[in-house]
């Protein structure tokens, strides 16, 4: 019996002779008709590598390597094995059958014929369906092409949504479209008056995609970036990050006008969606390009980030959110602490010192050295009053800490200037009680 196998997708246990009579193996291991198509020797490593199947029939596994068999050989006990694994066994000084530890009587190796032709078959039949569906998705990604360029209203919507179910499931029908001329089409479809429905499944299917300079350049018009702007504001929440994500892959660009990003729509939109607790899934792309924004060099647009009252926001959710996400937003505040406006800000919230000082040593180096920059520029701003709530908060002891940590030495060397900083308020003695390590390490 050959156990695992399922013939013809019916479930079916097929014995050798059955799959011979039925003509499941083919004939030698050369070409012939598999599965209804006419095709030339295909090679069986090829096959293997480029399906990746995460199911295979067990019979086809080797029991050492527990991957598809190329080379079956059988030995004297009658247990299969793929041929270089067994040499492999062998050429360790093992002479015994891997699977029944038996001693064998005789190391000859017999090619399992019959297992690699229903092996190959099998491959093949497989590999020829994904290449059939690989073209026939690559003709319909073209065909949708074609009629985007022609239908409008509610089949231009329908050709669409189709369109993005291809490229979001095949890489072959993304490039396509990306051969094909497919994204001036798309970007052709973006405009001050393209309907939500469609500009939404455009922004879906472009996120997909990997744009080339010129394509982001074309994208980047101000018309279109406004409807996405109003589409992240309006949309659902896929439709929000699919926005989010599109304008930060194409915000790249050293020449990008920052008017262009400095929308005050867009940063509420962006603020709204890190803030909304109905849909974590928005945070981090939120937060990602709200720091690709804040680093452009036009200080300008931290102002304006600022002056919507980001600081003290972000400040409050930094608690709950999870390490990728606060790394994002502690880096964020961390560029916003480089104009006056921002540091101020991050003074006037209540909540600043107190959290920067629990952060430390707590997450990653990075968001250690995020908070420790944060803190630096507070308690640079106004010396007396901040280094006094830092060290209550238990600043000196977590300073010490990061000193004879393993960290970098430019963490250690900052974090040796905060505490001369936060020690010029206390006498020597006072100074010294507030570093003991206590409730503030924890």
């Amino acid at each position: 019996m050959v156990a695992g196998y399922e013939g013809g997708g019916d479930g079916q246990i097929l014995d050798l002779d059955t799959a011979v009579k039925d003509g499941v193996l083919g004939g030698g291991g050369g070409g012939g008709v598999v599965g209804g198509v006419t095709c030339e020797k295909l090679d069986l490593g090829k096959m293997i590598e480029e399906l990746d199947l995460s199911e295979v029939p067990s019979v086809f596994i080797c029991p050492i390597s527990l991957e598809a068999m190329q080379d079956p050989v059988t030995l004297c006990t009658g247990q299969t094995y793929e041929r270089s694994n067994i040499l492999k066994w062998f050429s360790m000084g093992h002479f015994t059958c891997p699977t029944t530890m038996q001693e064998l009587w005789d190391d000859s190796l017999t090619p399992n014929t019959t297992l690699y032709r229903l092996i190959y078959t099998w491959f093949s039949q497989k590999y020829l369906l994904m290449k059939k569906r690989s073209e026939d998705v690559q003709g319909r990604a073209s065909e949708l092409v074609d009629t985007l360029k022609k239908v409008k209203g509610q089949a231009r919507v329908m050709a669409l949504k189709e369109l993005h179910h291809l490229v979001a499931a095949h890489p072959t029908a993304r490039k396509t479209l990306l051969d094909e001329g497919g994204v001036a089409v798309m970007s052709s479809l973006l405009g001050p008056f393209t309907s939500h429905a469609v500009g939404s499944e455009v922004i879906a299917i472009l996120v997909c995609l990997t744009l080339d300079s010129d394509s982001k350049k074309n994208l980047m018009q101000p018309a279109k970036v406004s409807l996405m702007v109003d589409i992240l504001n309006e949309g659902s929440i896929e439709t929000k990050i699919n926005s989010t994500r599109l304008i930060e892959s194409l915000i790249d660009d050293k020449d990008l006008r920052s008017e262009l990003i400095s929308s005050h729509s867009l940063l509420v939109g962006l603020m709204r969606l890190v803030k909304d607790k109905r849909h974590t899934n928005g945070i981090c792309p939120a937060l990602s390009l709200l720091r690709a924004i804040c680093s452009h060099k036009d200080i300008n647009i931290r102002h304006l980030i600022v002056s919507i009252g980001a600081v003290s926001q972000l400040v409050e959710l930094l608690s709950g959110l999870d390490p990728d996400c606060l790394e994002l937003a502690l880096s964020i505040l961390d560029s916003l602490a480089s104009i006056p406006e921002g540091r101020l800000a991050l003074k006037n919230c209540s909540n600043t010192i107190p959290i920067m000082v629990k952060l430390l040593m707590r997450i990653s180096e990075n968001c250690t050295q995020y908070a420790l920059s944060i803190l630096w520029s507070v308690c640079k701003l106004a010396p007396e009053e901040c280094s006094s709530v830092a060290v209550d908060a238990g600043l000196a002891a977590k300073l010490l800490l990061v000193i004879q940590s393993g960290c970098s030495p430019i963490l250690k060397q900052q974090s040796a200037e905060l505490l001369k900083l936060c020690s010029l308020n206390y006498s020597d003695t006072i100074f010294i009680s507030k570093c003991k390590l206590t409730r503030t390490i924890l």
